[in-house]
């Protein structure tokens, strides 16, 4: 079992950058396929990006590509979210997750253990 905490959210201008933080408990974090979900209000939530254990494979949103960045650090047992060009759009609450399951998934069904997100607002 793995516990998950986000951190780094906050207000930014259209543009601007922040990065998020999601530290887990545990020792096995680097058994883990990781990702990020995000939820906008009155939307359903969304697949953002994922990495696998290792750090091997990395996925995003086309929404996102080219703009944010997933990283892991396993000796710290933190994922990462670099959001670089924030748009209005980007505004929602996000999520870290994670999965035993192999490979990348991209259904919220999938994912076993979530944070309990952290408030990304993006100003125009």
């Amino acid at each position: 079992q793995v516990q998950l905490v986000e951190s780094g959210g906050g207000l930014v201008q259209a543009g601007g950058s922040l990065r998020l933080s999601c530290a887990a408990s545990g020792r096995t974090f680097s058994r883990y396929n990781m990702a990020w979900f995000r939820q906008a209000p009155g939307k359903e939530r969304e697949f953002v990006s994922a990495i696998t254990s290792s750090a091997g494979s990395t996925y995003y949103a086309d929404s996102v590509k080219g703009r944010f960045t997933i990283s892991r650090d396993n000796a710290k047992n933190t994922v990462y979210l670099q959001m670089n060009s924030l748009k209005p759009e980007d505004t929602a609450v996000y999520y870290c997750a994670a999965t035993l399951l192999l490979g990348i998934r991209m259904e919220t069904s999938r994912y076993a253990y979530w944070g309990q997100g952290t408030l990304v607002t993006v100003s125009s």
